[in-house]
């Protein structure tokens, strides 16, 4: 490919691409970019862009100045649930704690309750609400995990939903089969033929019929023991899954450690984590998964130990962990905010981990998160002053254009 055998071309914008770079932003003033088919084909000086442009006759998007990340990556969620949890929401600033409401019999089995009942049309449906809210905020790539099945059926139905997002929505999902995430009633009387089911025939047939691109599993007190954890993470493994885990949520009972001993591309909350944890981690190249908004939603108090991962050199991300319990967040911008205000990360950092990091987060930093040429076309444009503006204006979202795949789309537009 030859310079201006272009599709398309914008110029006169600013890119922070978050490429490797001395500033953290690798940014480029007064910048072009360049796309051929869905991939980035070119990254330049936007005079030589235009001049290019017009001799080859490609059509040209003038930016006027705004800025051009790569398109957010929200790589934790629970998009795919049927009802809301409101009750609890209202029970817990009375005082009663998600423990409490767990053991009795709410938190994810009322989720279950209301996920088995609902439609696949009326999953769908509530489903495109909230993924229409993170379209608007610039997100390209979003993980869609199930868990409020609890049954093969269920499962199966969330993670077919969560796949025809990808083909109803301008958005590409990665799935991810949270198998262990809580004990449904049915097998209260026998937590190991659960274990069983959902670490062996349920997980065969979903693997065959090509519905997960991952799996997940819930390692806490109130969920899964790391004995029970590592069987299913080991029937993940031997079927060739990648990993991630929910580490350290409420207590550390070694989930990073686990993790990290499967080669776990994530290990995802980290509020509990000690330093064994984070050395494991650093040395597996797990990514640290931070959920800024279930710690603000939980009133929790104590936060990731951010300066001893960084110190180990953990990559950090970050996600909305979008779910009706504990984070009923569909802003990916406030996620950012809120890792800078509560958790201590840098706008720099922040903006990583909902890009690079992030990609890494999900094993797909090989084609996107960064501007390069090469990559995909998956990028945002932002009327903006500078690039940790958005990790600052709560509730504000100068989010103005999107190419995804190399296609422009309207922000929140319809299906």
């Amino acid at each position: 490919m030859h310079d201006g055998d272009w599709d398309r071309v914008w110029i006169n914008a600013h890119l922070a691409t978050m490429a490797p770079g001395d500033d953290g932003y690798g940014v480029v003033p007064d910048a072009a970019i360049a796309v051929k088919g869905e991939s980035i084909a070119w990254i330049g000086p936007a005079a030589t862009a235009a001049r290019l442009a017009a001799r080859a006759g490609v059509p040209t998007h003038d930016a006027k100045g705004l800025w051009i990340t790569p398109g957010l990556i929200d790589c934790h969620t629970h998009i795919v649930h049927g009802g809301n949890r409101v009750a609890e929401f209202e029970q817990r600033l009375h005082g009663a704690s998600y423990e409490e409401i767990a053991r009795a019999g709410g938190g994810i089995q009322s989720t279950v309750r209301a996920t088995r009942g609902e439609t696949d049309e009326a999953l769908r449906a509530s489903a495109g609400r909230r993924i229409r809210r993170l379209l608007a905020e610039g997100v390209t790539t979003i993980e869609i995990k199930s868990g409020y099945g609890l049954d093969e059926a269920t499962e199966r139905r969330m993670l077919g939903v969560a796949r025809g997002i990808a083909r109803e929505w301008p958005v590409s999902v990665r799935t991810t089969y949270l198998g262990l995430h809580a004990l449904p009633a049915e097998y209260r009387a026998d937590r190991g033929a659960y274990v069983e089911a959902a670490s062996g025939a349920w997980l065969e047939r979903i693997v065959a019929s090509g519905l997960a691109d991952a799996v997940d599993a819930f390692c806490e007190s109130i969920a899964f023991t790391p004995a029970e954890t590592a069987r299913f993470l080991g029937a993940a493994q031997r079927a060739g899954l990648p990993i991630h885990v929910h580490a350290g949520q409420l207590s550390d009972l070694g989930a990073a450690e686990l993790a990290a001993s499967y080669g776990a591309l994530s290990a995802d909350h980290l509020e509990y984590v000690g330093a064994d944890g984070v050395r494991a981690l650093a040395a597996a190249g797990t990514v640290a998964v931070l959920l800024p908004c279930a710690y603000f939603t939980l009133r929790q108090r104590d936060p990731p130990p951010v300066d001893a991962l960084r110190a180990a050199g953990v990559r950090i991300a970050v996600a909305t962990d979008c779910n009706p319990g504990t984070s009923p967040c569909t802003s990916i911008l406030l996620a950012l905010a809120m890792a800078c205000t509560a958790f201590g990360l840098t706008p720099v950092e922040a903006l990583r981990g909902a890009t690079a990091n992030a990609a890494r987060a999900l094993g797909v930093a090989h084609d996107r998160g960064t501007l390069e040429v090469g990559k995909r076309a998956d990028f945002a444009l932002w009327a903006i002053d500078r690039p940790a503006e958005l990790c600052y204006a709560l509730g504000a979202n100068p989010c103005v254009g999107v190419v995804h795949r190399g296609r422009p789309r309207a922000t929140g537009s319809e299906p």
